[in-house]
This record gives C-alpha cells, structure tokens and sequence, in this order.
C-alpha cells in the first residue's frame, strides 16, 4: 500500500498556486493515516463503547433496585448485597480495563500516527530544491514539524474516541430519557438542536483564529531561529537590544493572537454553558410542572436527572472539544498544504543513473533565473574536459555561484542544457548526478557531532581505516591526532570549537572520502588567513588531480594554474584563456589582477 505522503504530493500544483481544499478532502487524507493503525483502532474503539456502556448502565441498575429489589425489605436487600456488590466489581473491573487501553494504547496510536506525519513532512522537506528553502523560513518549517504535529497528535487520538464515547452517550442517555417521559425530551431535543447550530456557526468564527495563532507561533519560531544562529554576530555588535527588541515584536504579536483566540474560545464556552444552564433549568422547571400534573413520578425525575447529567457532560466534553480540533485542523492544513506542494526539481519518469567515464562538463546556451522574470544567467556556454580544472572570476552577483548550482540541480536551468558526459542533468537522478560531484564551499557546515562523524558523511558506511586515510589526504590528521579524543572529539554546533581551515580541511576529507570524478570549489579559500589557505590549498590541489574541477575563487593567485579561467559578469561568459593569455588581452581579469596584485605578474 503507499504511503500517504506519496498519495498526496503526486501530481500536486507547484508552490505559489492556491489548491483548492474541500474539508472532505482534508478529512479524508487525515483518515488515511489511521490505516496502518486500524488494529488498534478498532480495539480503542470496542474499549471506549464498553466504558460508555458500563456509564449508561448505572442509572438503568439504580433505577431497577430503587423501584424493585429495594423495595421488598431489609432481609431480601442484605441477602442479594453480596451478588450485587461482584456484579459491580465485575462491571467496573472491565471499566477499569477499557479506560487503561484507551489512555494507554489510544495515545500511542496517536503518537505513531503523529511520527509517520512527522517522518512524511521531513521525506518531503529533503525532496525540495534550494529555491523552496530560499524562500522559506527555517522556524516556520520547524513549527509545522512540532507544534502543529503535537495537536494533531491530540485529535487522532481523542477525536474518534470522544465522537464514540459522547455520541452513544448522547444518543443512548436520550433514548432512555425518551422512555421516561418524551414531553420533557422533546424540550430537550430542542435546545439540544439550538445549541448544535450554535455551535457550528462559531466554528467558523474560529477557523480563521486558530489559524492565525497558528502562524503567529511559526513567527516566534522563526524569530527565535534567527536570533540564536545569528548569536555570534549579534554578541560582537552589541545588538542584543534590537534583538530584545524584534523578538518582543513577534512575541506581543503572538500575544495579541492568542487574547484573540481566547476570547472567541471564551465567548464560546460561555454561551454553551448559558445553553446548557437552560437545559438544566427546563428539566427542573417543566419536569416539576409534569410532576404536579401527574404526568410524571419523583422518582422518575430523580432518573431523568441521572441521565441528563450523563446527557449533558458528553454534549460538554463534545463541544469542549472544539478547540482542540480546531487547533488541529489548522496544524493538518499547514501540514497538507506541504506535502500538497511539488518540487521545483524532479527526476525524470524512469530516469537512469548517471554513468561517469570521463568527467567531460558542457554548458549550452544555459539561461537561469530566481524569480522567473530576470535572468542571472545568459546564454552561458562553458566546456570542461575531463580532467580538467577551469577557474570562474568576476564580480560579486555575476553568476559564478549559480553557474555552479546549476551543476547538481540544485537549481533547474530555464533555457539550454548542461551535460556530462554527453547525459543532460535532467534526464539522471538527483540522487547519482550529486553523488558523481563533490563541493567543497566557503561556508563549511560541520553536524553537530564527532570530527570522525563529519567525516565519514561523504561515505556513511567508510571504515575507520578509510576515514583516517581521507584526513591524511586532507592535511588534518595531525591536528586530529593531537586532540585527547581524536577522531571522537566533539565539534559543537556547526563546528564552533574549530578553526575556519580545520572545519575547511574536514570538509575537504569529507570529499576526498566521497571520491567524486567531478569537483565544484566555491571560494573554498577566501576566508581563511594566509597560513591556513595554504595548508588548505594543498588539501585542494591534491583533491583536484585527475579530477573535472571548477573553481570559483577571488584571490586570483590561487587559480594562475588552473587550465582555463572563464570571466562572468552578467551571467555571460565574457573573456577565457589562461592566466598570461587573459593578462596579455588587458581585459576584466587584467584589471582585477592588477587591483590585487599593482604591476607585479608573481
């Protein structure tokens, strides 16, 4: 059977476009998940009918005694105590059993639940290319991850059981009442109709709130994310103020949405317990009236209240559970409108792998562009030969970066091609073209974990023997070796307890252990102080022989050897040749090279 994520993004519209969501259709996606739950669905559902019946019983058996057994003297009463009292053990031992199933099993089918969503929505978030995350917020991901999950969680788990358990209270305590006296449950029924439409008119009101909170709590989120993983910058401009500041901002805004919220929810409960105080009031007032006329006995009053006390808490917890579902609609809504959204790169039907012999890289006629409208790439052409290594220079914003995006896929191209040996990138899976590709980046994200660890993400199933040698490749082995814990060492988040060349030079292991035949390096070097580029330098220049390369670089000394050096600007290739053909052209590259270097050819 699939998967309920896969039923549900397949052929789904493209982020940006409105699906339209009929409730029936959200309800039922919301269903699907109870499939590989319905064992203990079932059961749950058994447990929570033989606890209402057991609670729609008692009154019945009082009633019974009260106007039989009871009534026949103090000799029959003891002599049927002792059957009586095991009867009721019995009865509220399986009572006992039901409600443990119920608050035992029933929560952790609503866990599983809750974590195959969980799992769903993060197998979707790793399907998307860099432009959704581009424009989305890390916190707002995160919240529909954990705190829409945690409501829905709730609703999976009490809304059957509380639609079983209140709904045959309702409908079992009223058909009782009905044999009592169905004048008295025809005033009931009445009010009982009112307060239903009541309450499905301010369920719309609320619809609306709940989702507002909703993303009100993804903006504290968001806000928090933010600030925390920008703390080192925020520190070294004594910022914390305005961080104080923006975050009071999100914080009075989510303040503002939830008075918002529980003011609806307040003005709710209020009005059904105004209903529900009428209820009370009628029963007293007309069944006292049916009494005096006749109509009616004390005792059957005495029974009638019995049972509109049953009657009236199911409608209450019922009605009381609004919120919760509400808070939980909000959440499944979020939640589908994720999976319900299609990445911007997929693999073609049937796509094959990507066969690597040579590592011959080629660009045709590539055009690109963000948004849709303005292109920050134009009619690039590039040819790389196996083995080969090419250099991109040119000003910040000129499309070195997303030239070499474009190699993986991370982004798509909108016009042209781009090839390695002779298979469009589009026409292979994702999954093979970037295992053919190694990038090593300025911006080195290490994982929060052991130097070893971070090492071995370029292969997960490397021996140890493997990851020592990637390090050896890399010029870290000594640092590594030096530390107490050696390979076990722990980095910290994001690597903060390194060095921007050692965290450069894991990140170089990590690629020497993936071994790809294809090299992307951007700006790899361009932070790091002279003595850690050039440990770092040597790292690179063993880890590009015999290997397709492309390099973006703005220190212009590290790229004198490379076979070609490509000019962008514009998105256009505008100048290549080598390091003394560029020179001697008296072009861009020229003119950046004299900036850096004055008159000197070294």
């Amino acid at each position: 059977m699939p998967s309920a994520s896969s039923a549900i993004h397949t052929g789904a519209p493209t982020r940006g476009t409105s699906r339209p969501h009929l409730n029936g259709h959200l309800y039922r996606e919301f269903l699907s998940y109870y499939r590989s739950q319905w064992h203990l669905f079932a059961i749950d559902s058994v447990a929570a009918l033989v606890m209402t019946a057991v609670d729609l019983a008692f009154p019945i058996i009082l009633r019974q005694l009260a106007g039989g057994l009871f009534t026949e003297g103090p000799a029959a009463i003891l002599a049927s105590l002792g059957t009586i009292c095991v009867g009721l053990v019995v009865m509220y031992a399986v009572r006992y059993l039901c409600r443990y199933f119920v608050g035992y099993w029933g929560h952790v089918m609503g866990a599983r639940m809750e974590s195959r969503m969980r799992q769903d929505l993060f197998d979707q978030y790793e399907r998307f290319s860099f432009s959704y995350f581009d424009r989305h917020n890390t916190g707002d991901l995160m919240s529909r991850v954990v705190s829409d999950l945690f409501d829905i969680c709730e609703a999976a788990h009490h809304g059957p059981e509380y639609a079983i358990i209140c709904g045959v209270k309702i409908v079992g305590s009223f058909a009782i009442l009905a044999t009592i006296n169905w004048k008295l449950s025809a005033t009931l029924a009445a009010i009982t109709l009112v307060l239903w439409v009541y309450n499905a008119h301010a369920n719309q009101r609320m619809r609306a709130v709940f989702m507002e909170n909703r993303t009100r709590i993804a903006g504290i989120n968001s806000q928090l994310e933010d600030s925390l993983g920008g703390v080192r910058v925020v520190k070294s401009f004594a910022n914390e103020d305005v961080e104080r500041a923006k975050f009071a901002k999100s914080n009075e805004a989510y303040l503002a949405s939830k008075a918002k919220m529980y003011h609806v929810m307040g003005s709710y409960q209020a009005m059904i317990a105004a209903l529900m105080g009428l209820l009370f009031t009628v029963v007293i007032v007309y069944g006292g009236y049916l009494v005096a006329m006749g109509e009616m006995n004390p005792a059957d009053l005495a029974t009638y209240a019995l049972y509109i006390t049953t009657f009236t808490a199911a409608i209450e917890q019922l009605l009381n559970f609004t919120e919760t579902f509400q808070k939980a609609e909000a959440g499944f809504r979020r939640f589908d409108e994720i999976l319900a959204t299609k990445p911007d790169v997929l693999d073609a039907p049937v796509a094959p792998d990507l066969q690597v012999s040579e590592g011959h890289v080629v660009y045709k006629g590539v055009c690109f562009s963000y948004d849709g409208e303005h292109d920050v790439i134009r009619g690039l052409d590039l040819d790389i030969g196996p083995g080969e290594t090419i250099a991109l220079v040119g000003p910040s914003g000129g499309g070195k970066s997303t030239t070499c995006s474009l190699l993986p896929r991370f982004y798509d191209v909108r016009e042209g091609s781009i090839e390695i040996d002779g298979q469009d990138v589009r026409d292979v899976t994702q999954k093979s073209l970037r295992e053919a590709i190694g990038l090593v980046q300025q911006d080195v994200y290490l994982f929060d974990g052991t130097i070893g660890e971070n090492i071995a993400y370029g292969r997960p199933d490397a021996t140890f023997e493997e990851i020592v040698e990637a390090a050896r490749l890399a010029n870290i082995d000594g640092f590594i070796e030096s530390l107490p814990a050696g390979y076990e060492t722990e980095v910290g988040e994001r690597g903060a307890r390194l060095s921007g060349g050692q965290k450069q030079r894991i990140a170089i292991a990590r690629v020497f252990l993936k071994d790809p035949k294809i090299l992307v390096l951007d700006e790899a070097t361009s932070a790091l102080d002279n003595e850690s580029e050039h440990a770092v330098q040597e790292s690179l220049a063993r880890l590009a022989h015999g290997r397709t390369t492309l390099v973006i670089a703005h220190r212009l000394s590290t790229i004198k050897d490379a076979d070609e050096i490509v000019t962008i600007e514009g998105g256009r290739a505008v100048e290549h040749g080598t390091h003394d053909e560029l020179l001697a052209a008296g072009g861009t590259y020229a003119s950046y090279y004299r900036m850096q270097f004055g008159g000197s050819r070294a």
